[in-house]
């Protein structure tokens, strides 16, 4: 896969949420995670983060969203249930971007809308937890940019490769 992203929140407030994010930006290949005000317990943060991403993936602390720095080049996209905002399976991820989710009770303050170039919003009937929403919006990117074989038109899986066969296990 080409490009990069980074995934976070904004004034976050469960540490369990938090290390979630981490542990699956971690096991998505996120380049970096990353939070704006947040109000946690680091040592909270590793209960649900069982893989240690902070051993393996930056993970940057900002105060506020001025404070924000992110690489040249990357955009970045606030999720957010808004009539403005793009339905997720119509949006074309950006080659390198940051991924910004709200609060768990609360929208993407004013400020970080201000600087998202793009929002969107997973269609649902209301919202999601923090963390399942950034799941699903990096479930999206690796299926979308990810290099995937198409899906095939009937139930089921891909035909199995030319010259595949199964391995039979003789019975005793």
């Amino acid at each position: 896969m080409r490009g990069y992203f980074g995934i976070g929140a904004e004034r976050i407030s469960k540490a369990m949420n938090l290390g979630a994010i981490l542990r699956t930006g971690h096991a998505f290949g996120a380049s970096f995670a990353f939070s704006v005000g947040a109000h946690h317990r680091a040592r909270e943060v590793h209960l649900s983060d069982t893989a240690k991403s902070a051993s393996h993936l930056p993970f940057y602390e900002w105060d506020r969203i001025e404070d924000m720095r992110l690489p040249q080049g990357c955009v970045l996209v606030g999720v957010e249930l808004d009539d403005e905002a793009v339905d997720l399976p119509s949006f074309r991820h950006p080659l390198n971007a940051a991924y910004i989710l709200g609060p768990e009770k609360g929208d993407l303050s004013a400020e970080a809308q201000a600087r998202c170039a793009h929002l969107v919003q997973i269609p649902t009937k209301f919202c999601v937890n923090l963390s399942v929403a950034a799941a699903l919006i990096m479930y999206d990117r690796a299926l979308s940019m990810g290099g995937h074989r198409p899906r095939p038109v009937g139930a089921g899986g891909p035909p199995p490769a030319e010259g595949w066969r199964p391995v039979r296990k003789k019975r005793p």
